[in-house]
C-alpha cells in the first residue's frame, strides 16, 4: 500500500500547487479584462489558391511529364495575359453560418459583414453557406438583420443551402437575392413552435404548493410549476400566432414570388420540391457555384475568430497540466510497482 500512498501524496501536492496558480491567474485576468470587450481576428483565405492546389495535386498525380509541360506552358501564358489585363476582377466573399438553437454564429457573422462592407462594391458578391435547423426567434431575427445590411448596401447576396435551412434558418436564407439548394436539402418550416412542460398536478399530488406572483395580467401565461388556465393558454397561442404572422410578413418582403399561405404551414420540403414552390431558385451545391466563380473572379473566405480570454486559456492550460501530472504520477507508480 506504500506505493499507493506515495502516489496519492504526490498527486495531492501537485494539484494543490496547480489550483493556487490557476486561482491567482484567473483573478489577475478578471481584473485586467474588466471593462474591456472581447476581440478577435479576421482570417482571409484565398479559395482560388485552394482550388488551384487541388487541381495541381491531381494533375501531378495522373499526368505524364509531357502533358505537365504543356499545362505549365499554358498556365504561364494565362498568367502573363492576366497581368496585362486592366479590367478589375470581381470579388466574391464567402461566409459560413452553422447555426445552433441560439444562432451563436451571428456574433462572428456581424463582424465578417462589417469588414466586407467596408470595401465591397455592388459589382462584387457575397455568398453565404448556410446550415441551420432554426432556433430562438429573437436570435435568428438578429442574424437575419445582419444579412439585410448586405442587401441594403446593394451588394448581391447568394445563399447556398447544402443540407438544411429551416425555420430561423430559412428566415436568414430568404434575404438572399438568389437561393441555391442541393436537391435533398431540407428547406422551409415557416412556422412557430413552443413546448412548456407542466408538473403542477405532480406537485399537487405531493402536497407541494407553488405561488406564481405577477404584476400585469399577462406577465406570465403558461408556467411549468403553477396551474395553467384556459385564458393563459389562449393568450400564449395568440402570441405564437402574432410571431408567425411577423415571420410570414418578413419572408414575403424578401420573397414576394411565394404563395406565402401555401408554404407557411410549418412543413419542410426537400430541395426539388422547394424549387417548385419558389422557396429556392436553383438546384446547385455551394461547391459547384463557388468553384465555377474561382475561374474568373477573386474568391475569399472570411472567418472571424473570437480570441480566447485569459481565463479560458488558463483553464485549457490547467486541464492539460492536470493530465500531464496524472500521467507522471502513473509512470511513477508503475516504476514503484514494477521495481
Amino acid at each position: 500500500m506504500d506505493f499507493l500512498l506515495d502516489y496519492a501524496g504526490f498527486l495531492a501536492r501537485a494539484v494543490t500547487v496547480l489550483v493556487v496558480v490557476v486561482v491567482i491567474l484567473s483573478l489577475t485576468a478578471a481584473m485586467r479584462s474588466r471593462g474591456r470587450a472581447r476581440s478577435g481576428d479576421l482570417s482571409v483565405t484565398s479559395l482560388n489558391d485552394f482550388y488551384l492546389d487541388l487541381k495541381e495535386n491531381l494533375e501531378y498525380s495522373v499526368l505524364d511529364k509531357a502533358q505537365l509541360k504543356v499545362l505549365k506552358k499554358a498556365s504561364k501564358a494565362k498568367l502573363q495575359q492576366d497581368k496585362k489585363s486592366t479590367a478589375e476582377k470581381k470579388r466574391v466573399y464567402v461566409l459560413d453560418f452553422d447555426g445552433d438553437i441560439k444562432a451563436s454564429a451571428a456574433e462572428n457573422l456581424r463582424h465578417e459583414i462589417t469588414a466586407l462592407l467596408s470595401i465591397a462594391k455592388p459589382s462584387d458578391e457575397v455568398v453565404l453557406r448556410l446550415e441551420s435547423g432554426g432556433g430562438m426567434v429573437h436570435s435568428y431575427g438578429f442574424a437575419a438583420s445582419q444579412l439585410a445590411r448586405i442587401r441594403q448596401a446593394q451588394i448581391p447576396l447568394t445563399v447556398c443551402i447544402d443540407k438544411v435551412a429551416a425555420s430561423g434558418g430559412y428566415m436568414m436564407a430568404c434575404i438572399g437575392d438568389k437561393i441555391l439548394s442541393a436537391p435533398f436539402a431540407a428547406v422551409g418550416s415557416i412556422g412557430v413552435v413552443a413546448q412548456v412542460p407542466n408538473i403542477h398536478r405532480l406537485l399537487k399530488k405531493n402536497n407541494i404548493d407553488v405561488d406564481v406572483l405577477t404584476a400585469g395580467e399577462y406577465k406570465r401565461t403558461l408556467t411549468m410549476l403553477g396551474e395553467n388556465t384556459e385564458p393563459a393558454r389562449q393568450k400564449f397561442l395568440q402570441e405564437l400566432q402574432t410571431t408567425h404572422d411577423l415571420f410570414k410578413q418578413f419572408v414575403s418582403q424578401y420573397r414576394p414570388q411565394l404563395d406565402i399561405d401555401a408554404v407557411a404551414t410549418g412543413e419542410v420540403w426537400q430541395g426539388t420540391d422547394a424549387q417548385r414552390l419558389a422557396l429556392v431558385d436553383t438546384l446547385q451545391t455551394s461547391d459547384e457555384y463557388i468553384s465555377n466563380y474561382a475561374q474568373n473572379a477573386d474568391v475569399f473566405l472570411l472567418e472571424y475568430v473570437q480570441k480566447k480570454s485569459l481565463q479560458e486559456r488558463v483553464g485549457l492550460t490547467a486541464g492539460t497540466a492536470v493530465e500531464h501530472l496524472a500521467d507522471k504520477g502513473w509512470e511513477r507508480l508503475q516504476r514503484r510497482f514494477m521495481g
